[in-house]
């Protein structure tokens, strides 16, 4: 009956309906740091005012959401915040680096750090990755004051443990609190099976979860009933990293499941993030939704489309830059450059007749136009390293 109530108590959770994906907003737009920042030195007083205005202060949380590669990170965000601000593809390593994402209502405002996936050394040298994208994770997270761990349920293989990479930097930084988020319930045939992986990955400490404490806290309390092993002094110490802990965490405070794809369970995770703001003055304005300049937004959703059309390692051998963009009566004008190693990928990247490099561009265009607001203008050429660019 434990059992029973147990996995009522998890699925309750689960939205029985999905959650409606709200049209962009597109009169509310700033597209880079740099202008959010002339319009804050301009109208100052009047944002200052808006909270005033209210009659509330206020309140911000940072939260560091964290997990391996494909787990949906930046999906997940881009749904929870409404906005497409984050490269999303089907392969690894699409999010190279750290970037923001916004969502402010009424006094709070919440900022999600949108970083790679936590990588081993092997994988590290699989793919060259540099040093900025192995730290970014560990950055993102000393800036924030929540951990949300995002882990898919959809692979057989590992969605029964948490990847010891993950577990390393939990461990360092166990004095920040962390959340798990089940993603891709909607692949589950079977929800019966959450209940087996929520046991595994909180190392069975369910009962705990609700009421976060400090780690060592916890552990005394767990262990006063126990049989008297070592003293408790030396056992704290060793727990965190213990190879009998190795596939779980037993420390996080609450336990979302979710699916990013169909918006069940998002509304709740957003709930308790603005629930855990804390006053302290916004660093954004109301209407911005990214730190990252439209210029960046712009070759990233070129490479994450080019990773998506272009089979095996290919993608990761091209390197995608601007070469023009100007905002023009109310549309956005760019033209980028592929540079690819050799002629024979350049001409797998056009396709016959171009036809490749044209879908590409559809996509990409139509990603553009989700983010932006606006209509938006794209050219993408090619070109072989050390010559001349090609249509």
């Amino acid at each position: 009956m434990h059992d029973i109530g147990m996995a009522l108590l998890l699925l309750r959770r689960i939205r029985i309906g999905p959650a409606p994906f709200l049209g962009l907003q597109h009169c509310q737009r700033c597209f880079s740091a740099r202008l959010s920042e002339n319009v804050s030195n301009d109208s100052g007083t009047e944002q200052s005012n808006t909270p005033a205005d209210s009659n509330s202060t206020e309140r911000l949380i940072k939260v560091a959401i964290v997990g391996m590669p494909n787990a949906g990170k930046s999906t997940l965000i881009n749904r929870l915040i409404d906005q497409r601000v984050c490269p999303v593809s089907a392969k690894v390593h699409t999010t190279r680096k750290a970037s923001k994402a916004i969502h402010s209502k009424a006094n709070s405002q919440a900022i999600l750090f949108d970083t790679p996936g936590l990588v081993g050394s092997r994988e590290i040298k699989k793919h060259q990755l540099d040093t900025q994208f192995v730290s970014a994770c560990r950055h993102a997270i000393q800036h924030s004051a929540l951990i949300g761990v995002v882990h898919d349920v959809s692979n057989s293989w590992t969605r029964h443990a948490l990847s010891p990479v993950l577990l390393r930097v939990l461990a360092e930084y166990a004095h920040i609190p962390s959340f798990l988020i089940l993603n891709k319930i909607d692949t589950l045939k079977s929800k019966r099976i959450l209940l087996d992986i929520v046991r595994n990955l909180t190392c069975d400490q369910l009962a705990s979860i609700r009421n976060y404490g400090p780690p060592t806290r916890r552990r005394k309390s767990r262990d006063a009933g126990a049989e008297e092993k070592a003293p408790s002094d030396g056992m704290e110490g060793k727990e965190i990293t213990s190879p009998s802990r190795v596939e779980g965490w037993p420390h996080f405070t609450e336990i979302f499941m979710v699916s990013a794809m169909t918006g069940d369970g998002l509304r709740e995770v957003m709930s308790f993030i603005h629930a855990n703001a804390k006053q302290q003055p916004w660093e954004h304005l109301p209407d911005e939704h990214t730190d990252q300049p439209p210029e960046q937004l712009i070759v990233q959703s070129v490479r994450a489309r080019l990773l998506d059309f272009m089979p095996q390692e290919i993608p990761y051998l091209l390197q995608t830059e601007l070469e023009y963009y100007e905002v023009v009566g109310g549309r956005i004008l760019a033209s980028t450059i592929v540079t690819c190693p050799n002629d024979r990928i350049a001409r797998l990247v056009c396709g016959e007749s171009n036809g490749k490099l044209r879908q590409i561009n559809e996509q990409v265009t139509s990603d553009l136009i989700e983010t932006f607001g606006m209509p938006v203008l794209l050219t993408i050429t090619t070109r072989v390293r050390n010559k001349e660019p090609k249509s």
